[in-house]
C-alpha cells in the first residue's frame, strides 16, 4: 500500500486503491490530472480546501466528502465534482464503495483549529489496510484511540503538533507505518520530518516520501 501513498507539497495526498483514487487536501496541484474519484477534505482552511485544486484533481462523477461544518462552503467546489458528502466527527460512513470514519482534529492549546468548529481527519479502509490521515490536530485523546496500519501525521507545529508531539502519537498508537506531513511548505522544514523519524520507535517504520 505505501507505494500507492504520493504526498504532495504540504498535506496534500494521493492514495490509488482498489475503491478508487483518493485526494484528501489536494492543494498545488501540478496539471489537471483529472482522476480523482473521491475527495475528502479535513477542514476549510486554504492549503486544505482549495476549490481550484480540486477542480484539477476531480475525475468524472467525482465525490467530495467534508466536514457536515463544511456544508455551505464546499458549495464553491460544486461544479467540479458530481456529488457532495458531509460527515461528522465520529462517524463511520460508506460512501459508494469507500468506507472511512471520521476523526475528530483539532488543537488543545491553541486558537487555530477549534474543537467546535467540527474538523476532522480520517481513517480509510483500502485494500485490507487502515490509513489514518490526522488532518490538522494535536495529540487529542480520540487520535491515541485510532487502530490503523499507515499514519500519516503533521509535525510542522505552530498549527498541528511538532515533530516530537507527533513522534509521541505514533509511540502511542504504534501503526506498521508512519508518514509525517504538514511540513516543508507554509511551515515546517525537512529537519522536523528527520526529528520525528529519529523519535519513533521501532518496530513502527517511519517513510519520508513528501516530493521536493
Amino acid at each position: 500500500m505505501l507505494e500507492n501513498i504520493t504526498l504532495f507539497t504540504h498535506s496534500s495526498i494521493r492514495i490509488r486503491t482498489g475503491a478508487g483514487t483518493i485526494y484528501i487536501d489536494p492543494y498545488k496541484i501540478e496539471g489537471e490530472p483529472s482522476d480523482g474519484d473521491f475527495i475528502l477534505v479535513t477542514h476549510d482552511h486554504y492549503d486544505h480546501f482549495s476549490p481550484d485544486d480540486i477542480r484539477r484533481a476531480a475525475g468524472e462523477d467525482c465525490i467530495l466528502i467534508v466536514p457536515e461544518s463544511m456544508r455551505e462552503s464546499a458549495q464553491q467546489a460544486a461544479g467540479s465534482v458530481g456529488k457532495i458528502v458531509t460527515v461528522k466527527p465520529g462517524e463511520a460512513c460508506e460512501t459508494d464503495g469507500l468506507i472511512y470514519e471520521a476523526v475528530p482534529a483539532y488543537n488543545i492549546m491553541k486558537p487555530f483549529h477549534p474543537k467546535s468548529a467540527g474538523w476532522v481527519g480520517y481513517i480509510i479502509e483500502a485494500d485490507g489496510q487502515r490509513i489514518y490521515i490526522a488532518g490538522d490536530t494535536d495529540a487529542t485523546k480520540e487520535a491515541e484511540t485510532v487502530q490503523c496500519d499507515i499514519a500519516m501525521v503533521p509535525i510542522g507545529g505552530t498549527y498541528t503538533m511538532n515533530a516530537k508531539k507527533a513522534a509521541g502519537l505514533i509511540n502511542t498508537i504504534r501503526p506498521a507505518a508512519a508518514i509525517p506531513t504538514h511540513y516543508g511548505s507554509i511551515v515546517g522544514k525537512k529537519k522536523d520530518a528527520e526529528e520525528f523519524a529519529s523519535l519513533v520507535r521501532p518496530p513502527v517504520r517511519v517513510e519520508i516520501i513528501m516530493r521536493e
